[in-house]
């Protein structure tokens, strides 16, 4: 250790005051000595919070080399002077540009060369905004940001004829936008944007109709919830406007747009587990709206509108709705509505299914039947057939082809067919003959090597890693030691590591960059955890695939040096949990440094993607490992609902299980790992912190919500009463109470020095303004820990939200700042 290091470990944190408060609930008294911090504006609150930040600075200060180490890493590999593939809307086609030392985008537009124009205009990446013929400014946030610490823009919308800019902007990180109204064809003298004196201040979102008279803007409460719709016609005074909707049910956010067709004003009103959609015609802006189908408790739902051209019997156009639902089906279907044969109201479950989910293991479904049993369905399209996890995630109909989304055996899918065959197959009432998209291989890359070892059988029933004496009892010290350990011999790197699964990319797939409903071909979106992301254009009819834009990596990088796998866990119930990994296939993975993230909430999936910062960490040997753990929607509806509420300590000991199974199979070292989580992944961490010290070396928790049992009691706070969906409601249900209190970080931290033996070294980050986790949820956690003798320490931002902060320089500096500690925890910091 160095002098620098030995004067670091020898800092001593802040002391914070106990005041206990009393809490008691259903019988159970709680002593929260740290609830006094909730006072932001409170000198004493102020000036904990800088002594804590001091206390960040003399702990980190001996890795501020390697720190810049890292940054300039990262932005070696970047090209910082670039800009995105040329997008149509309209009549213009719209990009955006990144320069070298900027710190933000800028929006550029180039008018079309006619009707028929589908094909991007050749824009010299290299050149200034506004340097090309033609070429217009619509947006410099470079400039808008001038003079504030954060900037982040919360929004932008246009009116169909390109002249009227609607935008919103954060200069505080608490997620409250003021929008303004810019005319982008007319400019002040001094050569400023021209704007139209209305601003509507502190809002959630706004959209204009297309001809840009009228904006729709949502308002939010005390608490941070989207709650009621205001209708404001440009040019008049926002005193003026007048409230078109007001959700009165507090577990309801709501928002507002335009169709796809641009026919109608739509607005989105749901809550975790129910939705509704109320329209307007575009025609008549001061009507009334009127709901598509009336909310049903526990029933999602969305509609969209559109045709078939000319597919009638006398050629006329056939009217659709496309109704997304899951009404009978709890991974949900899409049912196509012909509206020639009634007027409205529709009712859910009506017209022609195109796609369903697998009802396998739902609450609502079929709970008895293993969530990975193969699904058949009759009326589900030839690629759906035999699925695992099967959820239904979208469907999109253009002019010229269809779009189709679903998740199956853990990952993201796309299809698609031409809109004429999609026509001929409704009308003659068959399934629809999707194609799945599959990415192009990369050329001479390990992916394309045929694996049939009889020790890989696929991602269903394949047998696990062995031990040495092939028993499978990962207990005995000698057995394991006994392992072969040679992991490099075979043409994909990987013959005898014993993984599970197949040799083959994990990647994330998704349409994308299609605001056009004429648009003759369809674009998509491509990444795995070790290729960058990718944009193509593929011709429905003939199926050719166009390479539009593959990241730029600079550098010495080839995504032929890594390797990424899927793996499957057996948790301790039972359940089969997949497990992503990624790493350097010059380091073979074995009792590696380990970094292992989780999320697990919200039904939100944690699909593959690449990341530059995590290549420092690859090629240094650590082993990358996401748990795709229950509370997500990875495998589908199922697997979200075994992951919440009085289901949640799976979440918690899937990423525990996951994580102790990778180390008994001497892939990952614990004595080197550092798991990592934000948010409700934040909360992971603190949970498994208490679940699993012996695990973990550290962990970085960013943004935690570790307090969420005091949040989730208080409906007074931000979005309190929304949540009670997703963690069950503490305040009316003791059963409810009870669980949450068993599981939740802040209440079960160690509260002395001899509770504290052998736990990991804690890093946490959170933002004062966050109006998602409070800031004093992780403050009061550090306080806990720090008290009973836990290395922890916490950065706390003070001009930031819950994203962090603002700006891409920046952006690298703070992902270079946690890489640093999580890499020294590890003992990698060549």
């Amino acid at each position: 250790m160095t002098d620098q290091s030995k004067n670091a470990a020898a800092a001593m944190p802040p002391v914070a005051k106990r005041e206990p408060k009393r809490r008691e609930f259903h019988g159970d008294v709680f002593e929260d000595d740290y609830e006094w911090m909730r006072d932001k504006e409170s000198p004493e609150v102020q000036d904990y919070v800088a002594a804590q930040n001091r206390y960040c600075d003399e702990r980190m200060a001996h890795l501020a080399g390697f720190r810049r180490t890292l940054f300039e890493e990262l932005k070696a590999h970047v090209e910082e002077t670039d800009m995105s593939v040329p997008t149509r809307v309209n009549d213009y086609w719209y990009f955006t540009r990144t320069q070298q030392g900027k710190q933000y985008g800028v929006q550029c537009r180039m008018p079309v060369r006619g009707a028929d124009d589908w094909d991007p205009p050749a824009v010299d990446p290299m050149g200034a905004p506004g340097s090309m013929p033609g070429e217009q400014i619509v947006f410099d946030a470079n400039v808008e940001a001038e003079g504030h610490d954060f900037f982040r823009l919360g929004g932008m919308d246009l009116s169909h004829d390109g002249r009227w800019l609607l935008y919103g902007v954060d200069v505080a990180g608490d997620e409250r936008y003021d929008f303004r109204i810019r005319d982008l064809e007319h400019e002040t003298p001094e050569g400023k944007p021209v704007e139209l004196p209305e601003v509507f201040k502190g809002i959630g979102g706004a959209s204009f109709t297309p001809d840009g008279k009228w904006v729709f803007w949502v308002e939010v409460d005390d608490s941070w919830r989207p709650f009621a719709i205001w209708r404001h016609k440009a040019g008049t005074p926002v005193e003026s406007d007048v409230c078109v909707y007001r959700e009165e049910d507090e577990r309801f956010w709501v928002g507002v747009g335009i169709s796809f067709d641009e026919r109608s004003i739509v607005i989105g009103t749901g809550s975790k587990t129910t939705t509704e959609v109320l329209m307007l015609p575009v025609a008549t802006p001061e009507g009334e709206f009127q709901a598509f189908i009336p909310r049903q408790t526990d029933i999602e739902y969305d509609v969209s509108f559109a045709c078939f051209e000319g597919a009638g019997a006398d050629g006329e156009d056939i009217p659709l709705a496309v109704v997304y639902h899951n009404a009978a089906n709890p991974n949900f279907e899409i049912d196509v509505i012909d509206m020639r044969d009634h007027e409205p109201p529709y009712r859910l479950g009506e017209g022609v299914c195109v796609a369903a989910g697998s009802p396998y293991g739902c609450e609502h479904g079929e709970p008895d039947r293993p969530i990975t049993e193969a699904y058949f369905n009759p009326v589900n399209p030839a690629i759906l057939q035999g699925a695992h996890g099967l959820g239904i995630e979208g469907i999109g109909l253009h002019r010229n082809f269809v779009s189709l989304s679903y998740r199956s055996d853990g990952q993201p899918h796309v299809a698609y067919m031409t809109k004429t065959d999609a026509a001929e197959d409704f009308l003659a009432g068959r399934p629809w003959r999707f194609r799945e998209l599959l990415p192009p291989p990369l050329e001479d890359d390990w992916d394309m090597v045929a694996a049939d070892r009889s020790d890989m059988t696929g991602d269903h029933g394949e047998t696990l890693w062995q031990d040495g004496d092939g028993t499978g009892d990962t207990d005995d010290t000698a057995s394991r030691d006994a392992r072969p350990t040679d992991h490099t011999s075979s043409s994909d790197g990987a013959s005898d590591d014993h993984l599970p699964g197949e040799t083959r990319r994990l990647y994330t797939i998704g349409i994308g960059g299609n605001p056009s409903y004429d648009a003759p071909r369809m674009r998509y979106s491509f990444a795995s955890y070790t290729r960058p992301g990718e944009l193509h254009e593929i011709d429905p009819v003939t199926g050719r695939d166009t390479l539009l834009k593959r990241a730029t990596v600079l550098g010495d990088f080839d995504p032929r040096n890594y390797m990424e796998r899927r793996v499957w866990i057996t948790a301790r119930d039972g359940e089969r949990i997949p497990v992503s990994l990624v790493w350097h296939r010059d380091f073979p993975a074995q009792d590696s440094p380990m970094f292992i993230t989780g999320y697990g909430a919200y039904e939100i999936s944690s699909d593959p993607g690449f990341s530059v910062s995590r290549l420092s960490m690859l090629d240094r040997g650590v082993l990358y490992a996401v748990p795709h753990i229950r509370g997500g929607g990875e495998m589908g509806r199922a697997w979200y609902e075994q992951g919440r509420r009085l289901n949640k300590m799976h979440s918690f000991e899937d990423f525990v299980d996951a994580t102790r199974a990778l180390e008994a199979a001497h892939l990952a070292d614990p004595r080197r790992t550092v798991a990592n989580g934000g948010s409700a992944g934040g909360l992971l961490m603190g949970a498994i912190a208490n679940m699993a010290p012996e695990c973990y070396a550290g962990i970085e928790a960013d943004v935690p919500f570790v307090d969420a049992l005091t949040s989730i009691l208080d409906p007074d706070l931000p979005l309190t009463v929304t949540e009670w969906d997703e963690w069950g409601d503490p305040l009316h249900d003791p059963e409810v109470y009870r669980y949450m209190k068993s599981y939740t970080p802040y209440e079960n931290a160690p509260e002395a020095p001899e509770n504290a033996q052998g736990f990991p070294r804690i890093f946490i980050t959170t933002s004062m303004n966050d109006t998602r986790v409070l800031y004093v949820e992780p403050l009061k956690w550090l306080a806990r820990l720090q008290t009973a003798g836990v290395d922890a320490v916490a950065k706390i931002e003070v001009e930031a939200g819950h994203g962090g902060i603002s700006g891409r320089y920046k952006q690298w500096e703070e992902v270079s700042y946690e890489n640093a500690w999580c890499l020294d925890v590890m003992h990698v910091t060549r």
